[in-house]
């Protein structure tokens, strides 16, 4: 038996079981119930004239449950933040839920389908694995619960069960990096041919390919209105037409053939070690630890503003260290506090009825500079 079919006979017998505790238990509850309307009685008038009532009323009648896909990384707390903004603002509740890594596709699935059997008034999700929660997907579908995609969102579910979905717009953010990378390095392009390194994690990630290719066209297109002509050689998913032999400007992709951090060097490492390397960006935190590790860390750095020019994405630890030291220039993160915010925020609409729309809740650029500005400070998480 698979692990779903062993989840799913567990859930059975669960639910009969918990079915059972619920008939005897109504009978208390409606017992208590009747109890406290009649001491209501004595009181109503004076608790119906009290605001505060009407705003506990309205957070009972919007429960949004939210599942991420992690709750320990700082990205996610972020997340959670911008949630609990949104619910407070807007008079709901939240109960904000996630494995305890982003591979527990299992026990992500258990806490999507103990949130359908909540009856919340709306779920939002970031799916690990949409495949594996279609059938809790269908379930909150037939009972009329709708689901918001946040981040990564629910890609793959069937057509009308995501109602909206409040995430990064990753081809854009990639090419926010490449317009603040483009002010940098436009005196050094031009008059002999140069190249640019690109480090991306893989292409699978549907998210991670986004920024890499939003990275390249912009790049290609600031360029050209140079009238720059250039080439991007490497892996095949990202080449263009134009031959590196009558190119300006060669932008070499590199992808490893496996998510690990020798491999992620190695490829970094072609980049850096070529003599007309002028710039190198990394597409995710992954990437831009492979770039760190291929200048060898922090001493005798190739990397620098006025050496190779390095930018990055996302923003770890090693990251910021990387920035505050002049070894990146900078780099884009996104803004998990606003994907929390907006992720609730269109839960409550469609738990309304009203028409919702996907939100692009942005990126922003941060570098030596702004880097401890408080407006930075609240999006970077390590």
């Amino acid at each position: 038996m698979s692990w779903e079919d062993t989840f799913k006979e567990g859930s059975k017998r669960t639910y009969k079981g918990e079915k059972i505790m619920k008939k005897s238990f109504k009978y208390a509850i409606a017992t208590l119930a009747c109890a406290s309307a009649l001491l209501a009685g004595c009181t109503s008038n004076k608790s119906n004239a009290d605001g505060g009532n009407n705003k506990a009323q309205a957070s009972g009648d919007f429960k949004v449950e939210v599942i991420a896909k992690g709750f320990q990384h700082d990205f996610w707390k972020a997340v959670n933040k911008g949630a609990e903004k949104a619910a407070q603002e807007l008079g709901a509740k939240i109960n904000f839920v996630g494995p305890q890594n982003e591979t527990a596709i299992a026990e992500q699935l258990e806490q999507l389908n103990n949130a359908i059997n909540k009856n919340p008034k709306a779920i939002a999700l970031a799916a690990l694995d949409t495949e594996a929660e279609l059938d809790a997907i269908k379930q909150a579908q037939s009972k009329n619960i709708p689901i918001i995609g946040f981040d990564s969102g629910v890609p793959g579910a069937p057509e009308g069960a995501i109602k909206a979905t409040a995430s990064t717009d990753n081809h854009a953010a990639g090419g926010n990096a490449a317009e603040h990378l483009f002010k940098l390095l436009e005196s050094k392009v031009g008059d002999k041919k140069v190249r640019i390194g690109v480090v991306s994690q893989e292409v699978n990630s549907l998210s991670i390919t986004q920024r890499t290719k939003g990275f390249i066209d912009k790049m290609v297109e600031l360029l050209n209105k140079k009238g720059i002509k250039t080439a991007v050689t490497g892996h095949d998913k990202f080449k263009n037409d134009v031959a590196e032999a009558d190119a300006k400007v060669v932008i070499e992709v590199r992808v490893p053939a496996q998510v690990d951090d020798a491999a992620g060097k190695t490829e970094a490492s072609t980049v850096l070690e070529k003599e007309d390397t002028i710039a190198i960006y990394g597409s995710n935190e992954f990437a831009a630890k492979a770039i760190i590790n291929a200048n060898g860390g922090f001493k005798e750095s190739k990397l620098g503003a006025d050496k190779i020019l390095a930018v990055g994405f996302d923003s770890g630890a090693l990251q910021q260290d990387a920035i505050r030291k002049g070894i990146f220039v900078g780099s884009v993160t996104q803004d998990p506090v606003q994907i929390g915010y907006q992720a609730v925020k269109l839960a409550i609409a469609a738990a309304k009825g009203e028409t919702v729309k996907d939100v692009d809740t942005g990126s922003k650029w941060y570098d030596a500079k702004n880097i401890d500005s408080e407006e930075i400070k609240a999006l970077l998480y390590e």
